[in-house]
């Protein structure tokens, strides 16, 4: 049986689809995201989502890249990488193709550390301390 919110084994989540990882990844980021907003301040709904989308695009996706992809460790960098080089079901409208290849490794690097329980990471890493 499935267990929610049971960490999966590295070898487990290092054998996962970078796209499959990437598909998690956009999830958990998006609510991330939200919840930072929504905590903020007491925006009304259409405010939450013109911020939400702004940071979450691929084009934000990918300023954020910038920032912390310095701080990857080497772990992390690979995954990046096949998130990025991953062939893909479908592509952005709204971003250019390195845009979206980068923001697609960057969402799979997001999806393999919230499945193996690194949440600390991850608020280290995209949210800081």
């Amino acid at each position: 049986m499935f267990e929610f919110f049971k960490p999966l084994s590295l070898e487990r989540a290092n054998n996962l689809n970078a796209v499959t990882l990437a598909f998690v990844g956009d999830a958990v980021y998006s609510l991330y995201v939200r919840q930072k907003f929504a905590v903020m301040a007491d925006y009304p709904a259409g405010t939450l989502q013109k911020l939400t989308v702004a940071e979450v695009s691929a084009h934000g996706q990918n300023s954020l890249l910038g920032r912390v992809r310095p701080d990857f460790t080497q772990q992390e960098e690979e995954i990046f990488r096949r998130g990025r080089n991953a062939k893909k079901p479908s592509h952005s409208k709204n971003a250019d193709l390195a845009e979206y290849n980068n923001s697609t490794g960057l969402e799979a690097v997001i999806g393999w550390l919230y499945l193996t329980g690194q949440e600390q990471r991850l608020i280290q890493l995209f949210f800081g301390d």
